[in-house]
């Protein structure tokens, strides 16, 4: 069977703050980190694909290494701007870059693969957008608006329940969007 593919970003394991900056629903530093990777275990099965979108984590070191080692998959991380303890336990991802060019199978792609660009930030414009790429990106925990006219979004916890999006849950989000080619034939 074929892996799942998920994608999240902005986690702040560690960062007892960020519950009063984002306005996370969490009591505390402990039940913030305990449910989110509850959650994250909720969706995500041990052979799974994770693609984490930058800041996984302001914790120490050793308390980000105990956290990384709870949550199941195989995570690639994208580097976002808050990475030093993530950065001190690399051998807990697949990989670790600052941009990613993904492509994934999809029967109902053109050419039937569906490329994604994947970075920390939101990009007004980006390689293969006027053809149908998709962006994902974190960073901005919900506070930039949508725009529908782009095959982009955040897939921070902060705008989705503080769950993990699957690939198949992107791709409904991207079919409602109102795009079309820039350069397409004008009727």
């Amino acid at each position: 069977m074929k892996p799942n593919i998920f994608f999240t970003a902005d986690h702040h394991f560690g960062h007892e703050n960020i519950i009063k900056f984002s306005e996370r629903p969490f009591e505390s530093l402990e039940h913030m980190n305990e449910e989110l990777i509850k959650r994250w275990n909720e969706r995500i099965g041990k052979d799974d694909i994770v693609y984490h979108l930058g800041d996984v984590s302001l914790g120490k070191p050793d308390v980000t290494k105990d956290i990384l080692d709870k949550l199941n998959g195989k995570i690639h991380l994208i580097k976002g701007n808050h990475e030093y303890s993530a950065l001190r336990v690399p051998d807990r991802f697949e990989w670790i870059k600052d941009y990613h060019e993904l492509y994934i199978e999809d029967e109902e792609a053109a050419a039937r693969k569906q490329k994604i660009i994947l970075f920390h930030y939101a990009m007004r414009t980006w390689n293969g957008s006027h053809r149908g790429v998709w962006q994902l990106y974190g960073h901005s925990h919900g506070t930039l608006p949508d725009d529908e006219m782009a095959l982009s979004f955040d897939v921070g916890v902060d705008c989705h329940n503080f769950y993990p999006v699957s690939y198949e849950e992107v791709k409904e989000i991207m079919k409602k969007k109102k795009w079309t080619p820039p350069f397409a034939p004008r009727n």
